[in-house]
């Protein structure tokens, strides 16, 4: 160990249990942001969208569009 860590180590254990389960427990969380995949941000992006969306009709403001326009749109597209 590096004569830092020793040095945290020795005034961790100073600290009383509920003080050093909570130094443990933010410690392995800040490890396991390092661990998460590109994904995550992708997954996070996708939740905020999901949750606006799903404000947006409790709200009443969503446009909602018939899925025959949707179809008639791509279908528009894929012929040009």
């Amino acid at each position: 160990m590096s004569t830092l860590v020793e040095e945290l180590f020795a005034q961790a254990k100073s600290l009383s249990p509920e003080d050093r389960a909570r130094l443990a427990e933010e410690l392995l969380e800040s490890l396991e942001s390092l661990e998460q995949d590109p994904d995550t941000e992708v997954e996070a992006a996708w939740d905020s969208q999901i949750e606006r969306r799903v404000a947006e009709v409790e709200a009443g403001t969503a446009k909602f569009i018939a899925a025959e326009d949707v179809y008639a749109e791509a279908r528009r597209l894929i012929e040009r």
